[in-house]
């Protein structure tokens, strides 16, 4: 199915989406609102939402409509990796649950959900959508009972709608990944073309303003453009939603309208590393053996920047990890087990003793200063134009280095592999190593401020002149 590529051509013009919000499972992050009045219908509406995911393998809500009795519905990935709508009334539960699994963590899903169990027919009293294209293969797909109440819309029992969870508790299978562009239409089956189009060049569905819908009682829409009040309802009908857990640093500029690179829980070589923040804090794993992890948006050309950050390291061997790009090739061709200093097209920064690290050009050359103390930000300068690299301390850059000057890649010190499409990377030991990542909307709070050419991302450093973040916007003019 059709899904937003790193190539997506949809990412030049039309409508954008502004901001998303992140939820971390680990942090037990939602948002949640009881409806205290309006007798909307509790059969039928319309639930969008587009969302980007973090972890796999664990169950993990979506958006849930809970009735005071505990009666619910709630949408969400189970630990299969399936998307499921699940119904419970007073006594059973009811489930329908996709025969697809859905295991993509670099890009954004649509998901729309047409509910109307009022309907004489079993089969349409829910259907569902992602990406434009209609979920009928369902592994599982037991009858739901005719008019059973979804939850979301009707407040004369105290419903309460909760997003990236099932109702609150400690065990509400909390949502870890993006959400964005979140609207609920009471009483109403919409067109998908409410929601997106398909782009004409690509192919691609992308999202559309839906800001002028008729939302109906008890509709809504959350855009996330308020920091300081990321449950704004902006639908016009004031229905507001608690944040909990959820400050001003999970609202996010990675979008469905514009992808940022986050890193890639499905190509690592320990597959028990522990990623927390969606996909941009690294919190080791349970021993010390080498481990590397890779972004997703792998890049053939064009310049980039992205920045990592130093949370925790061993206090015996604080800087015993690697920072650098790797041929996604050859972490293909070792079942994603290379680390950056191991094969000849990966190419990095050595934080013990602050030595370049190739197999090719030796572990032990002399680049620039040592690093691992908590709070160093290093800064990477890939050029694949002229294949250069180039990597800054806390501001600084290694080597006297000059990112801006070309083909003479002065200070680069490294000469990279022509034609080969790179990912970028960090390679560590110690379980006590703890690290984030900052493609453009870091996961922490960053007073740098310092954007792209474009635009886009808050770094720590200035960006060089030429040099962008690694998104789709910026991948499309130029990757």
């Amino acid at each position: 199915m059709p899904i937003i590529l790193p190539a997506n051509s949809a990412a030049s013009g039309g409508f954008g989406v502004a901001n998303s919000l992140r939820f971390d499972d680990g942090s037990s992050d939602n948002l949640s609102g009881t409806l205290s009045s309006g007798s909307g219908s509790d059969t039928k509406g319309t639930i969008s939402l587009w969302v980007k995911r973090g972890h796999l393998g664990t169950n993990q809500a979506i958006i849930c409509g809970k009735k005071s009795n505990s009666e619910r519905v709630t949408v969400s990935f189970t630990d299969e990796n399936r998307f499921e709508i699940q119904f419970i009334d007073t006594s059973n539960a009811y489930n329908w649950r996709s025969t697809a699994l859905f295991r993509d963590t670099a890009s954004w899903y649509n998901c729309i959900i047409k509910f109307d169990t009022g309907n004489g027919t079993a089969t349409s009293r829910v259907r569902a959508f992602i990406n434009n294209e209609e979920i009928t293969s369902w592994s599982m797909q037991e009858t739901i009972p005719n008019d059973l109440k979804i939850g979301f819309f009707n407040g004369t029992d105290g419903n309460t709608r909760v997003i990236g969870a099932r109702g609150g508790s400690s065990t509400d299978k909390f949502f870890d990944g993006y959400i964005a562009e979140v609207v609920g239409i009471n009483n109403s089956l919409n067109d998908n073309t409410d929601f997106g189009e398909v782009d004409e060049d690509s192919g691609i569905w992308k999202p559309i303003d839906v800001s002028d819908l008729t939302f109906g009682t008890n509709g809504f829409y959350l855009d996330f453009e308020s920091s300081g009040a990321l449950g704004t309802d902006s639908s016009g009908n004031g229905n507001n939603f608690t944040v909990n857990n959820l400050t001003s640093i999970d609202q996010s500029i990675d979008t469905c309208t514009n992808n940022f690179a986050t890193m890639n829980n499905l190509l690592l070589s320990v597959a028990s590393l522990n990623f927390t923040d969606a996909n941009l804090t690294n919190n080791g794993n349970s021993s010390s053996t080498w481990r590397t992890m890779y972004s997703t948006i792998p890049v053939l050309a064009g310049k980039w920047y992205f920045e990592i950050r130093i949370n925790k390291t061993k206090t015996s061997d604080p800087n015993n990890f690697i920072i650098g790009i790797q041929d996604i090739g050859q972490v293909f061709q070792a079942a994603n087990t290379a680390e950056i200093q191991s094969t000849s097209r990966g190419y990095g920064y050595r934080g013990n003793g602050g030595n370049k690290a190739n197999n090719t050009t030796g572990q032990g050359s002399s680049y620039g200063d040592s690093y691992g103390s908590i709070g160093d930000i290093i800064g990477c300068a890939v050029d694949l134009d002229n294949h250069k690299l180039y990597f800054r301390k806390n501001g600084t850059y290694q080597n006297s280095g000059d990112p801006t000057s070309g083909a003479t890649g002065t200070g680069s010190a490294f000469d990279l592999a022509t034609g080969v499409t790179y990912v970028f990377g960090i390679s560590s030991y110690y379980d006590d190593d703890r690290h984030s990542f900052n493609f453009g909307s870091p996961p922490y709070s960053e007073s740098g401020g310092n954007s792209d050419g474009n635009g886009y991302g808050n770094f720590a450093g200035s960006v060089p002149s030429g040099y962008y973040s690694l998104n789709t916007k910026n991948l499309a003019q130029y990757g």
